[in-house]
C-alpha cells in the first residue's frame, strides 16, 4: 500500500515536470541541463523530467512602462521636469532571456538618457512645439539598442513638460504681452477699416450728390429748352394763323382797323399821363399813312 502511494506521487511529479501548458501570447524558455534548448509556444508541450526546466516566462503582449520623472536641460540652459510612458513588446523570448539581465530596467534607463540627449539639442520653445519629433527620436534611439534584448519599442509619449516656476511665470507674461499686442493690432485695424469705410461712404455720397445735381441741371436745361421751343412753336402757329386770317376776304380791312385801334389806344394812353406832353401831328393824314405802311408790310409778308 505504501509502495503504491509512492508510485502515485512519483507519477504525479513526473507528469507535472513533463507536461506544460503555455497560455496564449506567452512564451516559455526551456533549458536542458542549464543550456538553452528551445522556446515553448502557446499550447500543450512535453518536457523531459528532471532534465528540462522552464527557465524564463515572457508575456508577448504590448506592455506600458512608466518612465520616472527627470530633469532635462535644454539647449538654452533651461531645466525641464519631464516624464513619459513607453510601450514595448517582447518579440524574441530567447534574446529577452539572455540578452540582458533585466531588459525592463535597461529600457527605462535608456529612455531617460535618450530623452535628455534629444531635449538637450532643442531650445525651450521648441520642446513644447515638437513633441512628436522628440517622441520619434527617443523611440529610434531605444529601438536600435533593444534589438539585442529581443524587445521592440513601439512608441514613447511625453506626459508632462514642466519648466521652473520662474520660467513658467515669464512665459505667462510673454503670452499675456503677445495677446495684448494682438488686441492692439486688432483695434488699430478696426479703426483703420472704420476710417476707410467712412471715407468711402463720404466719397460715394459726394458722387451721388454730384450725379443728382448733374441730372437736375440736365433736366432743368431740357425743361427750359422744351419751354422755349413750345413758346416759339406757339408764336409761329399764331403768326401762321394771323397770316392765314389776313389772306381771307376782309382780312386787310380788319388789320387796318386793328392798327388804327392800337394807334388811338396808344395816343389815349399817352394823353392820360399828367406829366406827358402830347404832340399831335398837324396833319392826321400821317396816321393814315402810318396805317398804310403797316398794311404794305403785311402784304409783303403775305407775298
Amino acid at each position: 500500500m505504501e509502495f503504491g502511494l509512492i508510485l502515485l506521487v512519483i507519477a504525479v511529479i513526473f507528469i507535472t515536470k513533463s507536461v506544460k501548458v503555455v497560455p496564449q501570447q506567452h512564451a516559455y524558455v526551456i533549458e536542458r541541463l542549464g543550456k538553452y534548448n528551445g522556446t515553448l509556444t502557446p499550447g500543450l508541450s512535453f518536457l523531459m523530467p528532471f532534465v528540462d526546466r522552464v527557465a524564463y516566462k515572457h508575456v508577448l503582449k504590448e506592455i506600458p512602462l512608466d518612465i520616472p520623472s527627470q530633469v532635462c536641460i535644454t539647449r538654452d540652459n533651461t531645466q525641464l521636469q519631464v516624464d513619459g510612458i513607453l510601450y514595448f513588446q517582447v518579440t524574441d523570448a530567447m534574446r529577452a532571456s539572455y540578452g540582458s539581465s533585466n531588459y525592463v530596467i535597461a529600457i527605462s534607463q535608456l529612455a531617460q538618457t535618450s530623452l535628455r540627449s534629444v531635449i538637450g539639442k532643442l531650445e525651450l520653445d521648441k520642446t513644447f512645439e515638437e513633441r512628436d519629433i522628440i517622441n520619434a527620436q527617443v523611440v529610434q534611439a531605444i529601438d536600435e539598442a533593444a534589438l539585442n534584448w529581443g524587445v521592440k519599442v513601439l512608441r514613447y509619449e511625453i506626459k508632462d513638460l514642466t519648466p521652473p516656476k520662474e520660467i513658467l511665470h515669464a512665459m505667462q507674461q510673454q503670452i499675456t504681452a503677445e495677446r495684448e499686442k494682438r488686441a492692439l493690432i486688432a483695434a488699430s485695424e478696426g479703426r483703420r477699416q472704420e476710417q476707410i469705410n467712412i471715407a468711402t461712404g463720404e466719397r460715394e455720397a459726394f458722387i451721388a450728390r454730384s450725379e443728382g445735381e448733374k441730372q437736375a441741371a440736365i433736366n432743368n436745361a431740357q425743361g427750359q429748352a422744351a419751354s422755349i421751343l413750345a413758346v416759339a412753336e406757339a408764336n409761329a402757329q399764331a403768326i401762321e394763323r394771323v397770316a392765314a386770317a389776313i389772306r381771307q376776304p376782309g382780312g386787310e380791312q380788319a388789320v387796318q382797323l386793328k392798327v388804327a385801334e392800337q394807334a388811338v389806344l396808344a395816343y389815349s394812353k399817352v394823353a392820360s399821363e399828367a406829366t406827358t406832353t402830347l404832340i399831335v401831328p398837324s396833319n392826321m393824314t400821317e396816321v393814315a399813312a402810318l396805317i398804310g405802311s403797316a398794311m404794305k408790310m403785311a402784304q409783303i409778308q403775305k407775298s
